[in-house]
């Protein structure tokens, strides 16, 4: 069974940079796409950015497009979302979710597995 645990949120000023890190464990982890989601307070969880099993296939949130970056380290069962030029309404609970095919999804509802999310804040 994989577990996720993100870590990496906090408090930044808009304009600035943040790396959150989705660390897996479980064997089959290698096998698994990863999308990270998002949910501000009083609204929808919505997605972010995704990434397969490969890493070669990547999808984002045109919110994001040009501003986050997700990649993975397949040694350190490790996905990451570099986020740049934050503003305000990046703010949100940050989650991270695998899907056991390995095939980039945008709907939260396609990932079975989810880590316990990391508080983004970002200031004026």
């Amino acid at each position: 069974q994989v577990h996720l645990v993100e870590s990496g949120g906090g408090l930044v000023q808009a304009g600035g940079s943040l790396r959150l890190s989705c660390a897996a464990s479980g064997r089959t982890f290698s096998s698994y796409s990863v999308g990270w989601f998002r949910q501000a307070p009083g609204k929808e969880r919505e997605f972010v950015a995704a990434i397969n099993w490969s890493g070669d296939t990547k999808n984002y949130a045109d919110s994001v497009k040009g501003r986050f970056t997700i990649s993975r380290d397949k040694a350190k069962a490790t996905v990451y979302l570099q986020m740049n030029s934050l503003n305000i309404e990046d703010t949100a609970v940050y989650s991270c979710a695998g899907n056991s095919a390995g095939v980039v999804y945008t709907s939260p509802g396609a990932y079975r597995t989810w880590g316990q999310g990391t508080q983004v804040t970002v200031s004026s």
